[in-house]
């Protein structure tokens, strides 16, 4: 059985309307993990300190400090970033479908996400270097990565599935938050070579209370780095909600480091498109680090080993699938462009294609060489690596002559 990117979208456009005040209050008395902010949100009133663009139900709004940075922006343009999000969509779709058919050992999903990761890899230039967590399949989409090469890792074959430097973008990293030192040390290096580029680090809310995520702060603001710290806050960290990784909105955590954060409504494409851009634009003018925490929600689980109806209710998701960011793009495109539906069934064709490919590719990858685990390990080989190798052979030899 397959996921189809239609039927994901589909499912989107039948989203209920977001509940009322008194609904939502009474909906939070039975689940006592959410969050106050998340409660008294509705689709049409966003924070005061929440950029947005593109409204929920798809009407364009201005904002006097960003609009420049999407002022050029074509019809034509808009259609990429909405097939951007809906052929992730799939992907991630047909991903998550392989890992429950047992074709994959484990998935991160990033369903709800796709207009944060559009926007913002979108923003970045071919230059830019990017340093993501494991979740980052639109971002990698934007950079030019193979999907089917995200999958390997996931399916055990390979450590990555792409060479870094080719797409400039690194290696999915599965330690939590320590990519953003990672990306403060290249961002420096950046910066001593006189470069004219800018770094990304993307992380989850969760990570946000890592000592790593921390230390790039403290780091990035002294030396003044090029990077932007990009967050998308889905408002779980597993199944710990953001009131339990902070007291403050993350985005002014940075005020304590030294330099701006800004939150973006992380649904938005075109407002996580503006605001990163302005982000990488002033890392690159030497005006050093800034936040941005894009507010978004992980309409799925955290992994696929994960269970969300255990720690979050129903009617929170219901609340967020209001704000698809799929649908909302799609509302602006039949409104205010010439986008007719001719557009739109190209791209489901399109989108089935790609599901189709991913299947084939997965179910086609070789097994890996077992031995190649102890190669490379040092770079002039070592005696107790050499015995290992051996005994591990001899192991596995033993299986074909039938003595285990």
């Amino acid at each position: 059985m397959t996921v189809d990117s239609a039927d994901s979208t589909a499912a989107a456009q039948k989203a209920k309307p977001a509940r009322g005040r008194a609904a939502a209050k009474k909906s939070a008395k039975k689940s006592p993990g959410r969050t106050a902010a998340k409660t008294a949100a509705t689709p049409t009133a966003p924070q005061s300190d929440l950029v947005q663009l593109l409204t929920p139900e798809g009407k364009r709004v201005k904002n006097a400090e960003y609009d420049q940075y999407v002022a050029d922006i074509t019809d034509d343009e808009l259609r990429g970033l909405y097939r951007d999000m809906v052929l992730t969509r799939r992907f991630d779709a047909e991903a998550t479908a392989l890992q429950r058919q047992g074709e994959l050992g484990l998935w991160a999903s990033l369903l709800g996400q796709e207009a944060a990761q559009i926007g913002s890899g979108r923003a970045t230039r071919e230059d830019d270097y990017v340093f993501p967590t494991y979740r980052e399949h639109g971002v990698a989409w934007c950079r030019g990565v193979d999907p089917t090469n995200l999958l390997g890792m996931f399916r055990g074959v390979n450590h990555g599935g792409w060479d870094p430097n080719s797409n400039n973008f690194h290696l999915y990293t599965i330690v939590i938050g320590s990519q953003t030192l990672h990306a403060t040390g290249y961002a420096m290096g950046v910066a001593k070579d006189g470069a004219d580029s800018a770094v990304i680090a993307y992380f989850g809310d969760g990570a946000s209370s890592q000592g790593d995520v921390n230390e790039s702060f403290t780091f990035s603001a002294v030396y003044n780095a090029p990077v932007v710290f990009f967050c998308q806050n889905n408002q779980w960290a597993i199944s710990e909600p953001t009131e339990k990784q902070t007291r403050v909105p993350l985005y002014q955590r940075a005020q304590g480091f030294g330099f701006p954060g800004v939150r973006v409504d992380g649904n938005d494409v075109l407002a996580c498109l503006a605001v990163t851009r302005a982000a990488l634009e002033r890392a690159r003018s030497g005006e050093g680090p800034t936040l941005v925490e894009a507010f978004t929600y992980r309409m799925g689980a955290h992994t696929t080993s994960d269970d969300p109806s255990r720690y979050r209710a129903d009617e929170e998701r219901t609340e967020w699938e209001a704000k698809d960011p799929i649908l909302r793009l799609r509302t602006y495109l039949e409104s205010q462009t010439d986008t007719d539906e001719g557009f739109f069934a190209e791209l489901d064709a399109e989108s089935e294609t790609l599901g189709k490919r991913v299947r084939d590719v997965v179910r086609a990858m070789p097994d890996p060489d077992l031995m190649a685990i102890f190669e490379n390990v040092y770079a002039d080989g070592h005696a107790l690596v050499d015995e290992e190798r051996a005994q591990f052979a001899a192991y596995q030899a033993s299986f074909a002559d039938g003595e285990a």
